[in-house]
């Protein structure tokens, strides 16, 4: 088994850092200071001069898939990259999730815009699915080819550097994936990649490591930090957009302080934003303590399969065959104990309804019988040979993450919507 991959710093770290915030949906930049502190426990307000840009969750325009089992096939195909090297290998398509949130990213000059689905697991940038890229004045064909696979999707062509136009940011001679081969992307131009540098790894012809997102941003801007907040507003809700926050973070998005752990030393998942973490249901441990990966382009959240079972089995919930998620009745819903996620000695709670998925979008994984009766979990089996855990959109649009390059650490807090009971 292969060991753990420093996460990459390309510019020095300065004291104080201008804060730029994309939301999610149309991205959100905030221009401030903020000042990084070692301590596992921070948080400081931020000015706030503000861009909007936004995130937006966006739905498979397309047909009903099996949540679970592209979620499945994903982390196990990001398990076995890491241990082999070979984030470019092959995979078998299965099923692809039929929601995820985007960003409006302009690139070229003149501008032209593609939304991307934002994905911590991967380091690429690219387009190509349902919009074309358009070759403009600032394009280079480097001659290289580039092919990257995600279990639930996989793409392949060329590679060219370009200028990309994040709401008042402006990264120069990015390197982006343009596809002439894609499968498993329905509703979105392509990825925009933020997790570590290391993911690029022999996805490109002629080159070891591409430059990322945050690199070239940090190395353009040196003021900016290798530093990311992400905030979700869950899709049941009225407006389900969310926030980017390159450099730092909103604390006027929070309703706690940040707790930060720092990223696992445990192999494979050390090689994504991978932690430790503990899960308890009610006053049962169900997930001793387990390394397992944060993913914004996974859907639920997938446990180790014992730990599934004891959760099953003290929910009382039946596998439901057409959606592969767990369902309950009303009854055993009104009796759902919390489901707490113990990081960095800090409990996060996932509420009763924290644990369900969108009783008015049912359609959306399968169960077109519109009785709103039918209660499905977020909680599925990872399957083997894979991760402890990975912990998908679901969780982060009840906590505001930030993934920490330069300080090798992720942090957590509670929102408005942490007790939410929309779904």
């Amino acid at each position: 088994m292969r060991g753990c991959l420093t996460l990459h710093k390309l510019s020095p770290l300065t004291t104080l850092l201008p804060l730029v915030m994309l939301p999610l949906t149309s991205l959100k930049i905030v221009l401030s200071f903020l000042l990084l502190v070692a301590s596992p426990v921070f948080s400081i307000p931020l000015n706030t001069q503000t861009t909007a840009v936004s995130l937006v969750a966006k739905f498979k325009a397309v047909g009903v898939t099996n949540i679970v089992a592209g979620d499945r096939a994903r982390a196990q195909l990001l398990h076995r990259a890491a241990e082999t090297d070979k984030y470019y290998g092959n995979a078998s398509i299965t099923n692809v999730a039929p929601i995820g949130y985007t960003i409006q990213a302009g690139i070229g000059n003149p501008v032209k815009h593609y939304g991307l689905l934002v994905d911590t697991t991967s380091g690429n940038t690219w387009i190509g699915a349902d919009q074309h890229y358009t070759i403009t004045n600032t394009s280079t064909n480097t001659g290289n080819t580039v092919f990257v696979s995600y279990g639930s999707g996989n793409f392949s062509g060329k590679e060219y550097l370009d200028t990309i136009t994040l709401s008042s940011l402006t990264i120069k001679n990015q390197s982006i994936g343009v596809a002439n081969k894609y499968q498993g992307f329905i509703g979105v131009d392509g990825v925009l990649g933020i997790g570590p540098v290391s993911l690029t790894k022999g996805t490109v012809s002629n080159t070891d490591i591409v430059p990322t997102i945050m690199d070239n941003l940090s190395r353009q801007e040196p003021t900016h930090s290798e530093v990311l907040g992400v905030y979700f507003v869950p899709v049941s809700e009225e407006d389900p957009t969310g926030t980017l926050t390159f450099g730092g973070w909103n604390s006027s998005l929070m309703t706690s302080d940040i707790t930060y752990t720092p990223i696992t030393t445990t192999s494979p998942a050390c090689n994504y934003w991978g932690i430790d973490q503990s899960i308890t249901y009610g006053n049962s441990t169900i997930l001793s303590s387990a390394a397992g990966i944060i993913d914004t382009a996974t859907v639920l959240i997938l446990i180790a399969t014992d730990a599934f079972n004891t959760y099953k089995t003290a929910t009382g919930a039946t596998l439901d065959e057409t959606t592969g998620l767990l369902k309950i009745t009303s009854d055993q819903y009104s009796s759902l104990k919390p489901l707490i996620f113990t990081i960095g000695g800090t409990a996060f709670t996932l509420t009763p309804n924290a644990q369900i998925w969108p009783r008015s979008m049912n359609a959306v994984i399968g169960d077109t019988s519109g009785n709103s009766d039918n209660i499905y979990l977020i909680v599925a089996d990872i399957g083997s040979e894979t991760f402890g855990f990975v912990s998908g959109y679901t969780f982060l649009e009840r906590f505001y993450g930030i993934f920490d390059t330069v300080n090798k650490r992720v942090g957590f807090a509670t929102t408005a919507y942490t007790e939410s009971t929309s779904n």
